[in-house]
């Protein structure tokens, strides 16, 4: 059943050994540089249950109430469900939150699609996934991902320099494999599991190698250490920085030292190919959380911008207009992928229903490619007084105050007040340390730009453009290649002769 967020909160007073800024954290619902992101977790587990929101946020099935989020995609209207689900959190709590579970549980639903590849590794981790998106949808943790290894020197192999920079299998035992090394992962400190999985790795040839694992790991285990980056909660007052107070996600990197993960909770081990797959689909459904974080984003950044142009009549201007333009045509671009991948959408290997893959990487590459432009022009928009703006303390000051009201009141609708939130918003968004710090996220998160490229290039359907040039320029059956299609059988010609009628109706 899903869970209240007391619970939440409860379930990670476990003890655990957190480490932030030097000090060792006695309790991370508490320590200023985690509540905020706590305190947004558990107010998205009590939605789940809060009247004006549940019938959105949460499902029944068999008699039990499941978090949509973590819902098994089958149909058209389940991502539809989802995306809804995902925009009214954002809005309720006034912001982009990225490392919240339901991002991350997709990757576990490709670990569903590839049960035959892993079958071939061993019969029973395909067993366990099942068993762990059933415990997902079941228990409803605060479930994340780990990616990243510190790598240490990418020239060599991992077994030529210090073995511990990738994460490995030390050894076995009749409980499980044990694991060492060291992993990032944003939220970890105060999440319940992680689905732990190989980085791209130097194997060379190798078959099979201790480095390709992928467990799922108890984040209260013995044995783990989280050292966390200094969060920018509390750094300055809220009042100057609401964004960066509210809304930072806490980095960290997860040491195992020697740490138990239970055969159960192990998803794959030793083959490299199934490593290497389950890397190539990663991203198969989880992009889709990413870029629709982008999206509201755009829509951040168009509403403080439009709000800036507005007060002072600059909207008027046509190159003012035009800037405007440019931000809701980036922010259209994303809409309409995100809205085509649905409804396109392609049933998976697994039987799953997932985003069209061609149309939701597309959208990817061009919501984290343009993100810095459109950051700019926000910047432009919102002009030089969210970098000479003085702080609240100064607007509430008895012998400054008068002077600010004068010169930061525009008119009687938009006051001195009113005007110094909105360019403290900008600011904390466009030009703060945690603007900077989203923006380098993105690299992180969503994985390199080119990896973007590269997913593109693996599921764009390049035989449609090939036999529309074939039959335009006259060309022989041969230069298609014995590998490609029989003509007119692009994935685009069979979507719109057959699929979309069959896809629309489910």
């Amino acid at each position: 059943m899903i869970r209240t967020g007391a619970e939440y909160k409860d379930s990670i007073r476990d003890g655990r050994e957190v480490h932030v800024g030097g000090e060792r954290v006695k309790d991370v619902t508490a320590h200023p540089m985690f509540k905020p992101l706590v305190d947004i977790r558990a107010r998205i587990y009590d939605m789940q249950h809060e009247a004006a929101t549940r019938h959105i946020l949460a499902f029944e099935q068999d008699g039990e109430t499941h978090a949509v989020a973590n819902k098994l995609p089958i149909t058209q209207q389940d991502w539809w469900d989802k995306r809804r689900a995902t925009d009214t959190v954002l809005e309720t709590i006034g912001g982009v939150v990225t490392r919240v579970g339901d991002e991350t549980v997709g990757e576990m639903w490709s670990l569903f699609d590839g049960q035959d590849v892993l079958n071939e590794v061993d019969p029973q981790f395909s067993a366990n996934i099942r068993t762990h998106i059933d415990k997902v949808l079941h228990t409803d943790p605060f479930h994340v991902s780990a990616n990243t290894d510190p790598k240490g020197d990418r020239s060599k192999p991992p077994q030529d320099q210090d073995p511990d920079m990738l994460l490995h299998v030390v050894r076995e035992t009749d409980a499980g494999i044990v694991v060492r090394g060291a992993k990032y992962e944003t939220a970890a400190a105060y999440a319940n599991q992680a689905f732990t999985k190989p980085t791209i790795a130097n194997w060379g040839n190798s078959a099979l190698s201790d480095y390709a694992v992928g467990f799922i790991c108890d984040l209260g285990s013995a044995g783990l250490k989280f050292i966390c980056r200094t969060g920018f909660a509390g750094r300055a007052p809220a009042e100057d920085y609401p964004l960066s107070n509210r809304f930072d996600e806490v980095d960290t990197l997860v040491i195992f030292d020697d740490v138990l993960i239970p055969w159960e909770n192990v998803l794959f081990y030793r083959h490299t190919k199934a490593a290497m797959f389950i890397r190539a689909t990663l991203h198969r459904y989880s992009a889709y959380a990413f870029v629709q974080r982008n999206l509201k984003l755009a829509d951040m950044l168009i509403g403080a911008a439009l709000f800036n142009a507005r007060q002072t009549g600059l909207d008027k201007q046509q190159a003012v207009q035009e800037k405007l333009a440019q931000l809701a045509v980036y922010r259209e671009g994303i809409n309409a992928h995100l809205t085509a991948a649905i409804a396109l959408a392609e049933r998976s290997p697994g039987g799953l229903l997932m985003p069209n893959q061609s149309l939701l990487y597309a959208g990817r590459v061009l919501a984290c490619s343009q993100l810095h432009e459109m950051m700019h022009i926000a910047r432009e928009l919102c002009g030089g007084q969210i970098c000479v703006t003085p702080d609240k303390a100064a607007f509430d000051a008895p012998e400054t105050k008068p002077w600010l009201d004068k010169y930061y009141t525009v008119n009687e609708d938009w006051v001195a007040d009113d005007r110094r939130k909105l360019l403290a918003f900008a600011r904390d968004m466009l030009n703060s340390d945690y603007a900077g710090h989203r923006l380098t996220f993105q690299l992180f998160a969503q994985s390199p730009p080119y990896a973007h490229l590269a997913a593109v290039y693996r599921n764009f359907d390049w035989d449609g453009p090939l036999e529309f040039v074939q039959k335009a320029a006259g060309l022989s059956d041969r230069v298609l290649g014995a590998t490609t299609r029989t003509p007119g059988d692009s994935a685009v010609s069979r979507w719109f002769n057959a699929g979309i009628t069959r896809t629309a109706a489910e």
